[in-house]
């Protein structure tokens, strides 16, 4: 499945994109000799029964399924014959040039306008934005937010809420206020008054190179049960007599008030020292009983944790999203900015030390990812795609030789000059641009591989 979705996710992206320079290169007059998705050998060719005007492309889909290419007609790659002088790249006025190359961005970023569009006209369950308790001393808990709070609406300001539809829906929209103020209207489990609570604006310092606008607030995740699923036979819940469908009340005393504190204080016993005996209180059919549970200490990553052997948790609460015709388009739209945007913002904190270079991910994380959306439903795997079609649509754009933006710059120099740079700048460039794109797949690769767990 992973790698089928993967392999599906590429082509779509891989062909719109060249479509995009290949439909601009034909309106534009330009003479397309071949059209290839993937490099290398190829597989299958072809030629359309009804070319356009002028042309007679190849169509290929060849061996290496890493890329693709729309080579044109240029005097500065091959001879070309007197009568198609004309129809060369090179001969096209600046703008033209500049239109073919950006139009492959471009049918990226359309193409994720349309992605977004149909998920949201089709609709699917999302988590419902019910919050578990805040991180201890965070500026969320001194608001007042608590366990099992329900986010209605949230904005700016007190005067200009919107309706916030799931918990990514909150997510997403919290992930793009940086440090300015926010406005939640909450309402608190069990009851039918929601209130408005203003957290105020985080320090400068408050995001990090490893955490998010969401983290830096103290926000945790969805609200669940603090209820135990499967029992692992010989670990500490199971010798303690803990069940399925277990509900923990209280841990030595202190309130447990969902799956999130209860993970929490369960990881923490574990941090400094071997963990002590706990005393439980735990609902099971109906009554109260107690247990003597000692978790037992395990390392993750480079400090220790606590853990007893049980999943801790149930699903979350879903709601069923979806919008109408135009509701979903324009939320499309502000969505494929709000993407751009963020891709842009992550980018410059990358490139000023703001941001760990940890973030970067490759083809294996795509990959993985790629399977995960896909078995989640249609909406998951089309909103994958839409991301994805983003960042290849804006990378593409970054004025780096070897692409797209790299180009668009020597078009820039060339309308500030009267005349494109010199062969041997452009070939210093070229081989600077590769060099800095197979440093960064390298380490893009080597973040993949230490993510997923495969470096011992």
């Amino acid at each position: 499945m992973t790698l089928l979705a993967f392999l599906l996710a590429l082509g779509v992206l891989i062909t719109v994109h060249e479509w995009g320079h290949y439909r601009v290169a034909v309106a534009c007059g330009v003479k397309v000799l071949t059209f290839s998705i993937g490099f290398g050998q190829p597989l299958l060719r072809w030629k359309s029964r009804r070319p356009h005007a002028g042309q007679d492309t190849e169509f290929c889909i060849s061996l290496i399924p890493l890329g693709g290419y729309v080579k044109m007609l240029d005097e500065n790659e091959a001879e070309v014959a007197p009568q198609d002088v004309a129809m060369a790249f090179n001969r096209q006025p600046l703008w033209a040039r500049a239109a073919i190359v950006s139009a492959g961005p471009l049918a990226n970023l359309l193409l994720a306008v349309c992605l977004y569009a149909a998920t949201f006209w089709i609709g699917q369950h999302e988590t419902q934005a019910t919050l578990s308790a805040p991180v201890v001393g965070s500026v969320a808990e001194a608001a007042g937010l608590r366990s099992g709070d329900t986010v209605v609406r949230a904005g700016e300001s007190a005067d200009a809420l919107q309706e916030m539809a799931s918990l990514d829906a909150l997510r997403w929209w919290m992930l793009q206020q940086d440090t300015t103020p926010v406005y939640l209207e909450v309402q608190p489990l069990g009851k039918q008054t929601p209130h408005v609570l203003h957290l105020p604006e985080l320090s400068a310092d408050a995001i990090s190179k490893d955490s998010n606008a969401w983290q830096a607030r103290g926000f945790t995740g969805a609200w669940s049960r603090a209820v135990l699923g499967e029992v692992q036979k010989e670990l500490p819940a199971h010798k303690a007599s803990l069940q399925r469908g277990d509900e923990v009340l209280r841990i030595d005393g202190r309130v447990v008030s969902d799956a999130s504190a209860l993970r929490a204080l369960v990881r923490a016993s574990g941090q400094h020292q071997l963990p002590a005996l706990q005393i439980w209180d735990v609902s099971r059919d109906g009554h109260v009983l107690q247990f003597e549970v000692t978790p037992e200490q395990t390392v993750e990553g480079d400090h220790f944790i606590g853990r007893i052997g049980a999943q801790v948790g149930e699903p979350p609460r879903k709601v069923w999203v979806q919008y109408g015709a135009f509701d979903g388009l324009s939320k499309a739209i502000s969505k494929t900015w709000e993407v751009m945007v963020m891709t842009l913002d992550m980018l410059g904190r990358l490139l000023t030390g703001h941001a760990s270079l940890d973030n970067l991910s490759g083809p294996l994380t795509m990959a993985d990812y790629a399977g995960r959306s896909a078995s989640l439903g249609l909406g998951a795997y089309l909103s994958y795609l839409a991301l994805v079609s983003i960042s290849l649509g804006v990378f593409n754009l970054l004025p780096l030789p070897v692409l797209d933006g790299g180009h668009l710059l020597y078009y820039l120099y060339e309308a500030c000059t009267g005349h494109p740079p010199s062969p041997q700048w452009l070939d210093a460039m070229q081989r600077a641009g590769l060099a800095v794109l197979v440093a960064l797949m390298v380490f893009s690769i080597f973040n993949d591989v230490v993510r997923l767990g495969w470096l011992p």
